[in-house]
């Protein structure tokens, strides 16, 4: 009788062995089918990313050979604007791209700053301004660069087409390929690393914008003396950053140009792919971009703002203000400055975007707020308000704003009352007038709609 039990229980033990063997085969073929399903997707995904990036590059560039031969204002806000728009394109195609911020260092920053300087001119057109000959033969360059790259671009689509190239950067990732093997492979993103070794040097391009080179090519403040962070310290940061946990967030690169980071990916239950961009010296956060895709506004303004401020503030950054923001395609990009005992330092930037459609904080950069905040010594004003307003041009209602540091192009940072100023409803200005010399610095002009507040 025992030699039965013991026989019934070694061969009940060996058929619930033999059933969870199989079910573990039939789960294990059924992840691996999800597995590259999943796999196609993405993939497919990054190919229609890259087909767009390619279309929008080369609508770029005919539109800055258009802006060449513009003479009239109206023409040349009309070309400027398509430029722009062309830029914000192919901006969000980056976005979505595995290798944005890593193989696309240079272009990124190329279709960013060409973006912004178009948007600068085609508010000054607005104005009723022409473009200078400076203004043109920026335009000029930038067509020329722009050619070559979107020639590299098309060439690396047709590559793609004839199955000579492949979009499957991720699955190279996954399978943690050692260095060389990685660069044996013939990828899209491998290719992209050879073009931007040889791109081009950037025109210098003044102007008031969040990419002016008064901030880009500034040294930065926040890393002086920091030590360099590993790779599993930098998913620390950028796991707590985006609020999601670190076995969520996976390295997708580094830079070593002037400014080294590290790059990781993670993904929002909604499936939109965040891309995080870390200062090698000292972790700090330079940039978070999401792959969303705004639709059409439901929120009023406010509400963006708002959420806008929320991010900063627990985020750690205190003592923020507003300066300006802008409603574009679904899209409200909010610049923030630090404020030092009430005095607004405009160097300290920071920029957040808000999708108007979903209420998610699409976009970061905090270039400008890495590259000079810091420990200051603000001097105190020898002027009163009173005696500053008394420097401002004769005929005008002034609100003054307060004490203001602003940058200067050669890297300066100057004392200022700001006062807003009205000639009439329809021209408004900001007039920044030295705290301690009486003398005008800077004149912006205000434009103003329903949709923010621009200057230039």
């Amino acid at each position: 009788m025992k030699y039965n039990k013991k026989r019934k229980y070694t061969v009940f033990t060996i058929s619930l062995l033999a059933v969870t063997a199989l079910c573990l085969g039939v789960y294990a073929s059924a992840s691996t089918a999800r597995e590259a399903k999943l796999r196609l997707a993405i993939t497919n995904n990054y190919q229609h990313a890259f087909d767009e990036l390619v279309t929008a590059v080369g609508e770029m560039e005919s539109a800055l050979q258009k802006s060449v031969y513009a003479t009239s204002p109206t023409v040349a806000g009309a070309v400027c604007t398509e430029i722009f728009g062309k830029a914000m394109t192919a901006q969000m195609s980056l976005g979505v791209l595995p290798f944005s911020t890593y193989e696309l260092e240079q272009t990124a920053g190329f279709i960013s700053r060409v973006g912004d300087y178009a948007f600068a001119l085609s508010r000054s057109a607005a104005a009723g301004e022409s473009l200078s000959d400076e203004q043109r033969e920026n335009l000029k360059t930038l067509a020329d660069m722009a050619g070559v790259l979107s020639g590299n671009m098309k060439n690396l689509q047709s590559d793609m087409l004839d199955g000579v190239l492949t979009m499957d950067e991720l699955y190279a990732s996954e399978r943690k390929l050692d260095a060389a093997e990685a660069e044996e492979l013939p990828t899209v993103g491998g290719s992209m690393r050879l073009i931007e070794q040889e791109f081009p040097e950037m025109p210098s391009l003044i102007y008031d914008g969040p990419f002016s080179n008064h901030l880009s090519d500034a040294s930065p403040r926040m890393t002086e003396g920091a030590e360099d962070i590993d790779e599993n310290t930098g998913r620390d940061i950028a796991s707590r950053f985006l609020r999601i946990g670190s076995t969520r967030v996976y390295p997708s690169g580094e830079s070593n140009g002037e400014l080294p980071c590290l790059y990781y990916q993670a993904e929002r239950r909604s499936g939109d792919i965040l891309t995080v961009a870390l200062t090698k010296q000292g972790g700090r956060v330079l940039s978070m971009l999401s792959s969303h895709r705004a639709g059409e506004a439901t929120m009023e303004i406010d509400e963006g703002l708002s959420i806008a401020a929320d991010f900063l503030r627990t985020r750690g950054y205190r003592s923020m203000e507003e300066s300006y923001h802008m409603l574009q395609d679904g899209v409200l990009t909010v610049n923030f400055a630090y404020s030092d005992g009430g005095v607004i330092c405009y160097p300290d930037l920071v920029k957040v975007a808000v999708a108007m459609d979903s209420g998610e904080v699409c976009g970061f950069e905090a270039l400008g707020y890495i590259s000079h905040h810091g420990d200051r010594i603000i001097p105190e004003a020898k002027l009163s308000a009173d005696e500053a307003a008394a420097k401002l041009p004769e005929g005008i209602a002034a609100e003054n704003k307060g004490l203001a540091l602003i940058p200067t192009a050669w890297g300066e940072e100057k004392l200022c009352y700001e006062f807003v100023c009205e000639r009439d409803e329809d021209h408004r200005s900001i007039i920044y007038i030295n705290a301690l010399s009486g003398e005008q610095e800077k004149i912006l002009i205000l434009l103003e709609d329903e949709n923010g507040t621009l200057t230039l």
